[in-house]
């Protein structure tokens, strides 16, 4: 997994959940709390996410081959959204058919200390995992982007995921605590129910941000506006090329960018110049956006009046906002 992956926050959120789904079951299982029961359901969601991740990240550095030419990229997409499906199915499904089934068949919580004492240590420990993942996510983040954006934004899936579900994670625990807490202290078992609903709905509402994000990414993403500019500059910088009849990017990779771009030279100019041009051109792109890594550059005869005019054509291929 490259470095924009953040396999070392992948790694220490697949720890942290981990164990504190094993402990959210001994939890569960002593003191018969929903909340529990739903967190624990959610943390073993979260480590099998972690795992898809990785080995999404793995698929994608295959080389390229007759099948897949332009390589396996998009591997990554494809586990990340797998992971919104699992969070929503298996997350936040479960939980809410768990809130519902303690409504209707409330019972008193025993033994309260013990799911307190897992939360507040499951508190500690997803907090340590979510620091991890700002600080991974921190050298890929733009100078003033907020974070909303940057999740938003983001090509590589991985640290975006990582990032929701730890936020999610520790909401839900706070979720889970109160419902706990309160159930205890009013002797009213429908307060750790209506915790258990709240963690289902939050793990639902993180599912589909995470499924709209990933699907467009799947579906194809052009370069983001700040590449799009470099990119524009580098084939405008130098006397080569009259003008950029139009020009196309797409993400084949969160690491990788393909430049498609038709490039008016004068009539009378030979070949040989034409294509000594065009590898200078090319080379100035490397330069500006080394990301983009495969670059094809297609010559033609500029007609002034019959060519499509602005380079600007290249902008409805930027990123949605």
């Amino acid at each position: 997994m490259s470095a924009t992956g953040g396999g070392k926050a992948i790694l220490a959120a697949f720890l942290a959940n981990l164990g504190i789904a094993v402990a959210k079951f001994v939890a569960w299982f002593f003191s018969g709390s929903a909340s529990m029961l739903a967190e624990a359901i959610h943390s073993v969601a979260d480590s099998g996410n972690q795992l898809l991740l990785m080995l999404g990240g793995r698929q994608a550095r295959r080389h390229a081959d007759r099948e897949h030419p332009f390589g396996y990229g998009r591997e990554r997409y494809v586990y990340a959204f797998v992971v919104a499906i699992i969070l929503f199915s298996v997350g936040g499904l479960f939980s809410i058919y768990e809130g519902v089934d303690k409504l209707t068949h409330p019972h008193e919580l025993t033994n309260v200390w013990i799911p307190i004492l897992v939360l507040v240590i499951a508190i500690v420990l997803e907090s340590f995992s979510l620091r991890t993942a700002v600080h991974e996510s921190r050298p890929h983040k733009q100078k003033g982007e907020s974070w909303l954006a940057f999740i938003r934004h983001a090509k590589a899936p991985e640290l975006p995921v990582v990032l929701l579900e730890d936020v999610a994670a520790l909401t839900g625990l706070v979720f889970a605590l109160l419902g706990v807490g309160l159930s205890f202290l009013t002797h009213n078992p429908v307060f750790d129910a209506i915790g258990t609903l709240l963690i289902g709905t939050l793990l639902i509402l993180v599912a589909i941000t995470l499924g709209i994000e990933t699907k467009s990414l799947l579906v194809g993403e052009g370069a983001n506006p700040a590449d799009l500019d470099r990119i524009l500059g580098a084939v405008e910088d130098g006397p080569e090329v009259q003008k950029i009849i139009h020009l196309r990017t797409l993400y084949l990779g969160p690491d990788e960018l393909l430049v498609a771009a038709k490039l008016g030279f004068p009539a009378d100019k030979p070949l040989s110049a034409v294509a000594g041009d065009i590898d200078v051109v090319e080379k100035r792109i490397r330069a500006a956006v080394p990301i983009a890594r495969v670059i094809y550059l297609e010559p033609d005869v500029y007609r002034p009046g019959l060519d499509p005019a602005p380079p600007t054509d290249a902008v409805v291929l930027k990123s949605a906002d």
